[in-house]
């Protein structure tokens, strides 16, 4: 196998786990909406059935509290979908390679 043959192989193997993250990650957006609209309209009919007006029951916290927590998660597995991390991104980590290369480096050298 060529090295071009190689480098075409591990590009192809990127390509494919980021486009089955972007699936799985469109996936659980799909489900996120179905089920906090099926959720939500339940709880709605719910308390309508208990007397509050539509109204009432469509600003009761517990409408929206699936919709929050779960969405907080959603953010985030999009964040890592789509590459976007403010803490520990490619820069990070090339930093921490190269620091971690020079600490070996010089206890290598300690013993020369």
């Amino acid at each position: 196998m060529e090295i071009m043959d190689y480098d075409e192989d591990k590009k192809l193997e990127r390509a494919k786990k980021q486009v089955a993250e972007l699936k799985g990650f469109y996936i659980h957006l799909a489900v996120y909406i179905a089920v906090n609209l099926f959720i939500t309209t339940t709880k709605i009919i719910e308390n309508m059935g208990k007397g509050e007006s539509f109204v009432e029951a469509f600003w009761d916290f517990g409408s929206f509290a699936v919709w929050l927590f779960w969405g907080i998660g959603l953010f985030f597995h999009g964040l890592k979908v789509f590459s976007y991390s403010p803490f520990f991104n490619k820069e990070w980590e090339e930093r921490q390679i190269r620091k971690h290369m020079d600490k070996e480096k010089q206890e290598s050298e300690k013993y020369r």
